[in-house]
């Protein structure tokens, strides 16, 4: 005698599908998958499971638009301080040059442009090339820290170079 019910469902043609193609996918019978589905759906705590699953996803998006936000006004503060700088130290062009100051601003603007195409292509950071450039090996981030072997962060390593300048600063 069989300690389970048997039951006859109707379900949505590509709800079988799904479910028969998990089944082969994993190895296990349709049976199976339908009774822990119902287990999980049945249980008392599933509601708070599926809540805090959903909580977390929450949180981890909320990061990420904050860290986005972060970004952008970043950007934006970096854009003004530039436009800033560079209309107050720029001299004005004399009428005669500004057909040819015109044209030359033209050409300038197009190689930026495919050079800026090259590089979204590329998928690389700029900041990160120039902070690679700025803090070579073996110092790898803005804080000057070298990296041990298994690749962790070391104020020791870091502070070395620092008092061999010391040192040589004071001979």
């Amino acid at each position: 005698m069989s300690t389970r019910t048997r039951l006859n469902l109707f379900i949505e043609p590509s709800h079988a599908r799904r479910l028969e193609d998990l089944a082969a996918h994993r190895g296990v019978s349709k049976s199976s998958l339908v009774a822990a589905a119902l287990a999980s759906f049945l249980s008392p705590d599933a509601a708070d499971q599926r809540e805090a699953a959903l909580a977390r996803r929450l949180d981890r998006l909320s990061r990420q638009l904050d860290k986005l936000d972060r970004d952008q006004n970043i950007l934006i503060e970096t854009v003004a301080i530039y436009v800033r700088v560079f209309l107050t130290v720029s001299t004005p062009v004399p009428p005669a040059h500004q057909d040819a100051a015109r044209a030359q601003g033209k050409l300038r603007y197009g190689q930026f442009i495919d050079q800026l195409a090259r590089h979204l292509q590329r998928g690389r950071s700029l900041v990160r090339e120039v902070h690679e450039e700025l803090y070579p090996d073996p110092y790898p981030d803005a804080y000057g820290l070298a990296a041990d072997a298994d690749g962790i962060p070391s104020v020791a390593e870091a502070e070395a170079p620092a008092q061999n300048d010391k040192e040589a600063d004071d001979a």
